[in-house]
């Protein structure tokens, strides 16, 4: 066992086949005949494994990882990994969990064929903390996932293993979701790009499409704004919410000067760390000088809406309690983790509030609607404070604790999967004082990823993003 105390960062970076090239970058090397895709895959396995034993973001390994049938798409060739909350045919799904024994998925899910479209590689499988909860990915009685920016600290989560894998160059992208931050929060954590699409905007997959109000997206995390953009031009390819306007390929800025209002506090009263308001105030100062206006805004959320979301969250654990047993004939609730017994519990005190609940958590459409009014976008930060340190997030922590401490860190992100709206969070040129990396959040209306992706151009290439391995 690593011990928290150490602080040492971790990256796979060398001159292989991979290089230092993003996502696009490898794929137009394979497609230009100066890699080969097995050369490639050969190259990430070896990187994880340099990484893996300080990192341990991996829940499982294809055994014979191969280029997805046939080998076209935006991305061929290029070496990924798909999150374990997501089927991948030939490897069990986990789920994060020990409350059951895993067992091989039969068949793709939806989203798995529409990322696999692209032509990627999969090598794996990655950690997350047990059925996506947790926004740091810990566990009671295993290894957490470390950010390869300083391994004491959390690499966020729920897509803590995708994200730490990114960032330490062992992949460029990686497949991640978010259901109240867990594409955005370790993208942040980590120093990656991370965007949550539009409700509808990829294909859903089964679990979300029962629940009373669906908010998981699923995505990826890079290094780049052009892999994200990339994704999002070949998932369209595959399959198009003919509801949503196009996004196409978005190849980089337009020069459309943008409205954008900032907050730095969240509109629930959570105030934000040093850190994080200077990444925020750096970001609208950038915005400024490149000829954006910028102005500070105040959303009018329900004082409710955090109290709700929680018993929206506890709604899902008592849903999988209570259904336990399509995850395999062994489950037991009795062994979910500390912080999914917490959640079960408090819903079962409080159950007979859902409708009103769920009414007032559809409303807040309505109110952050209002918001943008004479605005393109918002600006906030991705969370109220830095990645805290490995042990903070436990599920160890006494449950009304750990409850306490996710609320104070997780202040702005659910909003955005309620009203089912695009968000992004984007490396923020700042960082702490021991060099971690600080995410900004963009969220705009429903539909407006192309403007999300034209104001994360824009940053980027004005201030490239900082990179793990110059750390």
């Amino acid at each position: 066992m690593t011990t928290f105390e150490e602080r040492t960062t971790v990256h796979a970076f060398r001159d292989d086949a991979l290089g230092e090239h993003d996502a696009v970058g490898l794929a137009a090397a394979i497609r230009r005949g100066e890699v080969g895709a097995a050369e490639a895959a050969r190259d990430a396995a070896e990187r994880v494994r340099a990484v893996e034993a300080r990192l341990h973001a991996v829940q499982a390994y294809a055994e014979s990882p191969a280029p997805a049938a046939g080998a076209g798409g935006a991305f061929a060739g290029v070496p990924t990994f798909v999150k374990d909350n997501t089927d991948y045919r030939g490897l069990p799904t986990g789920h994060g969990s020990a409350a059951f024994s895993p067992r091989e998925a039969r068949r793709h899910a939806p989203f798995t064929r529409q990322f696999l479209s692209s032509g990627v590689t999969v090598l794996g499988k990655t950690r997350l903390p047990e059925f996506g909860f947790s926004p740091s990915t810990e566990y009671e009685a295993a290894e957490p996932v470390r950010n390869p920016w300083n391994t004491g600290h959390s690499a966020g989560g729920s897509s803590g293993g995708s994200a730490a894998l990114v960032a330490a160059g062992a992949v460029p992208i990686a497949h991640a979701n978010d259901g109240g931050g867990s594409i955005r929060i370790p993208a942040a954590c980590c120093g990656l790009v991370g965007l949550k699409p539009t409700r509808g905007r990829v294909v859903a997959n089964a679990q979300s499409r029962q629940l009373p109000l669906d908010i998981v997206s699923d995505g990826i995390v890079s290094r780049s704004v052009r892999d994200t953009a990339a994704f999002l031009a070949a998932a369209e390819r595959y399959w198009r919410n003919p509801k949503l306007p196009p996004v196409g390929l978005v190849e980089g800025p337009s020069g459309r000067r943008l409205r954008v209002g900032f907050m730095l506090d969240s509109p629930n009263g959570v105030t934000t760390d040093a850190a994080t308001r200077a990444a925020v105030t750096d970001t609208v100062a950038t915005l400024r000088r490149l000829g954006h206006t910028v102005e500070p805004v105040a959303p009018a959320i329900d004082p409710r809406f955090t109290d709700d979301f929680l018993t929206y969250w506890g709604l899902l654990s008592f849903l999988i309690g209570a259904g336990g047993r399509t995850f395999g004939p062994d489950f037991d609730r009795r062994r979910m983790d500390g912080l999914s017994r917490g959640l079960h519990a408090t819903y079962v005190k409080n159950w007979r509030s859902t409708p009103g609940v769920l009414r007032r958590l559809k409303r807040t459409k309505v109110a952050y609607a209002a918001a943008f009014r004479g605005f393109d976008l918002l600006l906030s930060p991705v969370l109220a404070h830095t990645a805290p340190p490995i042990g903070h997030l436990s599920p160890t922590v006494p449950y009304p604790e750990l409850v306490e401490r996710i609320l104070r860190y997780v202040a702005f992100t659910p909003v955005d999967n309620i009203v089912g709206t695009p968000s992004i969070s984007l490396p923020a040129p700042t960082a702490t004082e021991d060099g971690l990396p600080v995410g900004v959040l963009f969220s705009g209306r429903p539909g407006s990823e192309r403007t999300l992706l034209d104001v994360a151009f824009t940053l980027e290439a004005d201030r490239p993003f900082r990179r793990v391995q110059d750390a």
